[in-house]
């Protein structure tokens, strides 16, 4: 009886952390690591302690290839950038790249490849149909995540 409130309480918190990093990337275009970081650790909990979907080594294999491609994407903008004196801001910032890591955590090395091919169409999309320069990846990587992790909960 505990043990399912816990879990319930660690989901309902990973929620409330997911929803603060969608609006915040939303409006300014920054994820802040106060709800990241709690986000990650709940996931490491989940995972690890209560039946899930994915096990432990699964998720920190994704953590670590979601943390790592992400920051070779990241820097290699920069280069680019640097190489062409472009003032511009980098199209991928930190906190993307720690929400890789931590969608990694929650979702595996499966969902997460999945989540990012349904993110980039999403997004594409979304940039397309508003004309926008910039895009948040946060609310359309969690919307993705979300939607992946139902699938994988029904497909497994």
């Amino acid at each position: 009886m505990i043990y399912n409130i816990l879990f319930i309480v660690l989901l309902l918190a990973a929620a409330f952390c997911a929803w603060r990093i969608s609006v915040a990337d939303w409006r300014r275009r920054i994820i802040p690591d106060i709800y990241l970081f709690p986000l990650l650790l709940i996931g490491l909990i989940v995972v690890h302690f209560f039946p899930y979907i994915i096990t432990a080594g699964d998720a920190i294999i994704a953590a670590f290839f979601g943390y790592f491609l992400s920051a070779i994407i990241g820097q290699s903008f920069k280069a680019i950038k640097n190489k062409k004196k472009q003032t511009d801001e980098i199209p991928i910032g930190m906190g993307d790249i720690k929400l890789m890591a931590t969608g990694g955590i929650w979702l595996g090395t499966t969902g997460l490849a999945a989540t990012l091919v349904i993110t980039c169409i999403a997004g594409l999309i979304w940039g397309k149909y508003k004309k926008q320069k910039f895009i948040p990846f946060a609310p359309f990587f969690i919307a993705s995540g979300i939607l992946t992790l139902i699938v994988m909960m029904f497909l497994i």
